[in-house]
């Protein structure tokens, strides 16, 4: 294992070893299972093993979960430098970028020349949509970074599922208005992730289009420029998956259609619990504050966070966009999630279940102390939950 270390004037020396250091790799075999999967499919004929990976991730993943506990340790900020500095993270991150695209090639192989009923067609579509909603996470993390390869790399990967505008939306939009009511991909307490969905999917999308509609016009370029990055992963997403439309049929048509929707449903899922009732509080000069970790629920648990690049420590994340996955750190008293992403998944899919889990959470948070007025709330439940809560 690499170890990093520095000698400090006042501490001595101060040495670190990321113990997860090979575990990352797991991000990358999480994102391959399918291709397991229509393995044994092949061989066996049932199937029943296309399915298989949807019961995984919401009933093994919050078993594993529990089973490996959470980590609570940080980095020493004092060498966290040469932990963003080490290439491997980098380089981790974009070895992901071709396994997205060759798991939706041999999905759409076995989606094309296969014969499946309607229903498994639909939940094989469904299933792999799922595991591309990872490429999502892929472009998140790398989009983040300034250098302008792995910018293009992130408008690249997002052409797996079509959700091109996420590239622009994500940075200058969620950013910037997360845990307020004008952002569509914050979530609002006693709204349920489908009322969500409605409004998320086309909030961002507009969202997405009005920035780089003005980033473009202060460049003095047109909308339609061929420096649009919105349509250069579009126009991505239509050679590809057009391309494997020509390849092995029409059917494929409708099989991507679902792929992208699960795909676009499964990041829906991640910001609908990310930032659940969270709200940040609004200046006298109209501003809202700035984002601090507890504007965002934060989650330490291992399996998890190794599945996803530690995208569940995201409470560090929106107080630090341009910190790397390795360094993301965990605090005391932050709003915690009692499972870990893929655990919650499932309960929000369960509105009444979710809002019992839920809801004594967030007014529970030791800075909103039971204050309906420090919530995000949804409008048209705004009585309702001033009955219930006061």
């Amino acid at each position: 294992m690499t170890t990093y270390s520095m000698e400090h004037p006042e501490k001595g020396l101060i040495q670190y070893t990321d113990k997860k250091r090979w575990l990352w790799f797991g991000a990358i075999a999480w994102s391959l299972l399918p291709m397991a999967v229509m393995g044994l499919f092949l061989i066996s004929n049932n199937p029943w093993t296309l399915v298989l990976p949807l019961f995984l991730g919401f009933i093994a993943v919050p078993i594993l979960d529990y089973l490996f506990g959470t980590d609570t340790s940080n980095p020493p900020e004092e060498l966290v430098p040469q932990l963003e500095a080490d290439p491997f993270y980098r380089r981790l991150l974009i070895a992901a970028v071709p396994v997205h695209f060759i798991v939706v090639i041999m999905g759409a192989w076995v989606a094309g020349t296969q014969e499946l009923s309607v229903g498994f067609f639909v939940f094989f579509a469904l299933m792999l949509g799922q595991y591309s909603g990872m490429s999502i996470n892929t472009a998140h993390e790398i989009g983040h970074k300034n250098s302008k390869l792995e910018r293009f790399l992130s408008r690249i990967v997002l052409a797996v599922t079509g959700y091109g505008h996420f590239c622009i939306e994500h940075n200058l939009g969620h950013h910037r208005d997360v845990s307020t009511p004008e952002d569509p991909a914050s979530s609002r307490m006693g709204e349920s992730i489908y009322r969500f969905m409605l409004r998320e999917l086309p909030g961002a999308a507009k969202r997405g289009w009005a920035a780089e509609a003005k980033r473009l016009n202060k460049r003095g370029k047109s909308f339609w420029s061929t420096d649009n990055h919105i349509l250069q992963s579009y126009t991505m997403t239509f050679v590809f998956q057009g391309t494997l439309v020509l390849l092995f049929g029409w059917a494929l048509l409708p099989f991507l259609l679902i792929h992208n929707f699960a795909a676009w449903f499964q990041l829906t899922s991640a910001n609908y619990i990310e930032h659940y009732g969270l709200l940040r509080e609004k200046k006298p000069n109209g501003r809202y504050e700035r984002c601090q970790p507890h504007h965002s629920w934060n989650a330490n648990h291992i399996f998890s966070n190794i599945m996803l690049f530690q995208l569940e420590r995201h409470s560090d994340h929106h107080a630090n966009p341009a910190r790397s996955y390795q360094s993301l750190r965990s605090f005391e008293k932050l709003p915690e999630l009692p499972s870990g992403y893929f655990g919650m998944y499932a309960l929000a899919y369960f509105p009444s279940l979710w809002f019992k889990v839920m809801d004594k959470r967030v007014m529970a948070i030791p800075h909103i102390n039971g204050d309906l007025s420090k919530v995000n709330i949804d409008p048209r439940k705004r009585e309702k939950l001033i009955a219930k809560w006061g």
